[in-house]
């Protein structure tokens, strides 16, 4: 089981209004509801604040995200994007009716919900000012407030503010991007450690920067989407190269394509065009290069051959190991 909950704050009654951070919830949403390929994924609650009639009050984050995190279920995850304030005491994600910013929803509070929740994986992304403070040891302690299972990922650091752009959150746009297939690895997963590497890439060192604090054994998968070359296929990396450092010899007979002057050549064969086709598919995705040419054409109507990147590598003991 897993469960979400996602708070979206525009409309405050005495702070200044925002103005994308309700779109950025519901582009949340969508992006967490299914599967890539259309089946459920999370079970998502949406909080939004969009107006005076519509607002998300204290007590309902924080009634909320009790519940989020009062089960055992397989991942629980929180969303928020909205005002974020700070001062010597901590953190708080501002709430419709905060005035003054520490009447919001401590940070603190947030924290010791996760870290005594029994789900066995929970995460808190935070869109909002300030809000890299979260899960930073309390002065005094020197001890993190990350128990085992909890990841924590922010829009920016402690000094910053959040920015948005085009009606959307920075940080948030490129979240969804990565959960969207930005960020999917070759069996179309995507982590939360992708997601963060999705981010940080795309964010320049004078631009905000996103904070990433994690004590997990593992990284869960986030989303599935559809992997950029089928399954099969890439279970298939022994059957050319099966041991490391192998380099499979080509010749012309791979190659299905002649041109004028090319005729002269072995005509193509069947079973190795075939092949041919899937070890182009691997160069498209980086697990495999061309040895002394330019492309695989060139390596195939020369007669030299190809070999695993390092990333061709890792996916092949992944298969002999049985992981794929």
């Amino acid at each position: 089981m897993r469960k979400a909950l996602v708070v979206g704050i525009d409309h405050y009654l005495a702070a200044p209004s925002l103005h994308g951070c309700v779109t950025d919830a519901h582009n949340m949403k969508s992006a967490l509801d299914r599967h890539g390929d259309g089946s459920v994924n999370f079970g998502v609650r949406l909080l939004t604040g969009t107006g005076p009639a519509d607002t998300v009050s204290r007590a309902q984050l924080r009634e909320g995200i009790q519940a989020l995190f009062a089960d055992d279920c397989d991942i629980a995850l929180l969303y928020f994007a909205g005002h974020g304030y700070i001062d010597s005491a901590g953190g708080y994600l501002c709430t419709s009716e905060t005035a003054d910013g520490h009447d919001g929803l401590s940070l603190n509070d947030i924290l010791q919900f996760a870290n005594e929740s029994k789900a066995k994986t929970r995460m808190i992304i935070l869109d909002s000012c300030h809000s890299g403070i979260a899960g930073t040891p309390r002065a005094g302690t020197g001890y993190a407030e990350l128990r085992e299972g909890i990841t924590v990922m922010t829009a920016s650091t402690a000094d910053q503010y959040a920015t948005e752009k085009n009606g959307s959150g920075v940080f948030t746009t490129l979240f969804v991007d990565a959960l969207n297939g930005g960020a999917a690895n070759l069996v179309g997963d995507v982590t939360p450690g992708s997601v963060y590497a999705h981010i940080d890439q795309s964010l320049g060192p004078w631009e905000q920067r996103p904070v990433f604090k994690t004590n997990v054994k593992s990284f869960v998968s986030l989303r599935e989407v559809a992997a950029p070359i089928p399954l099969g296929e890439l279970r298939r990396l022994p059957e050319f190269f099966p041991n490391a450092g192998d380099q499979l010899p080509l010749d012309p007979t791979f190659e299905p394509e002649r041109g004028p002057s090319e005729q002269q050549l072995p005509e193509p064969d069947p079973n190795n065009t075939a092949k041919f086709a899937v070890l182009q598919r691997y160069s498209r995705v980086g697990l495999v290069v061309p040895v002394d040419a330019p492309h695989m054409w060139h390596a195939a109507m020369k007669s030299k051959g190809c070999k695993l990147t390092v990333l061709g590598e890792h996916y092949r003991q992944l298969v002999q190991k049985d992981r794929i």
